[in-house]
């Protein structure tokens, strides 16, 4: 294992962060756009969704797009909650759209998925954390679209069980629910997160379930983390049951967001898909660009094999 010490974010002074490090070059990403990312970004924009790719600048977009998937994110683009990390916008959401489960459910069939990703903001502002509207896009997708996978990347719900309990009656495939960083860093860079509310939820979709749902967690490294904290939030995972594990390397979005604090190796990335499977994670994607939702039908294939319908 790579032997280092972890390291504290710093705060900025009057003059911001000044730590500027350069990217490697297997950071680069090469834009693709051909006729599928067309279809797909006028799909999106006739029935006023939004998805992940755009609001948190996933770096992966283009690919995605012109493999014709895309992540949709639900309950409008405005999060409750103000993490360090991300780009999302932040502030006070407007309400819930009685229409966007249909509108959904449409974009699905028009876009001829049989693998959907759904994920939403954070919504405190709402009794539920606005379980019941998730759960009502991913009864819609699959009512409107016979076969259809669904993959939830789900909030935290405040940690009510109820709340979290309405969402699985839903019938989702897989339960995704990140853990983004090591329990050191959450007061730093989650809002409102902690920790092991993130692990409860995580092994309570396993125990409500009877052990049936498949349960996936994802991790950004470059925050100032060390790599033997990666690998005790690892062994945490599989303590509550997690089955897929995503690893990316963190970047910065804007000035306004943390620094990166390091960027990982290659070898760092494959020392994690080894660990990772040696613990006992039935798939692990890690590499720089990966995000929780990339290539995720894959994820499933491998657990299922590609004739898993």
């Amino acid at each position: 294992m790579w032997a280092e010490p972890p390291c504290e974010i710093p705060y900025p002074n009057e003059d911001g962060w000044k730590i500027n490090l350069s990217k490697p070059d297997w950071l680069k990403v090469r834009l693709q756009t051909n006729l599928d990312y067309s279809r797909v970004k006028k799909i999106l924009a006739e029935g006023s969704l939004h998805t992940v790719c755009r609001e948190a600048q996933c770096p992966n977009s283009s690919e995605c797009w012109s493999l014709g998937t895309a992540t949709f994110i639900i309950m409008g683009d405005i999060c409750t909650r103000s993490c360090a990390y991300c780009a999302v916008k932040k502030g006070h959401p407007l309400p819930l759209d009685d229409d966007e489960p249909d509108r959904v459910a449409e974009a699905v069939a028009k876009l001829k998925l049989d693998y959907a990703v759904i994920t939403s903001v954070d919504r405190d502002d709402l009794p539920d954390g606005g379980a019941e509207h998730f759960a009502k896009v991913v009864e819609r997708v699959k009512e409107r679209n016979d076969g259809v996978k669904v993959e939830v990347l789900i909030p935290d719900f405040a940690g009510d069980k109820d709340s979290l309990g309405r969402l699985l009656r839903s019938n989702p495939d897989v339960l995704n629910h990140n853990t983004e960083t090591v329990p050191r860093l959450y007061k730093r860079l989650r809002s409102k997160g902690i920790y092991v509310r993130c692990l409860e939820l995580l092994r309570r979709s396993k125990e409500m379930t009877d052990g049936k749902m498949i349960t996936k967690s994802g991790l950004m490294v470059g925050l100032g983390e060390s790599n033997a904290e990666v690998i005790e939030v690892m062994d945490d995972l599989r303590k509550v049951g997690v089955d897929i594990l995503t690893i990316g390397q963190y970047l910065r979005p804007s000035l306004k967001n943390v620094p990166v604090m390091k960027y990982r190796t290659l070898e760092e990335f494959q020392f994690y898909v080894e660990e990772g499977l040696k613990r006992g994670f039935k798939f692990v994607e890690s590499a720089p660009l990966v995000r929780s939702s990339y290539r995720a039908k894959t994820h499933v294939e491998s657990l299922l094999g590609k004739d898993y319908k």
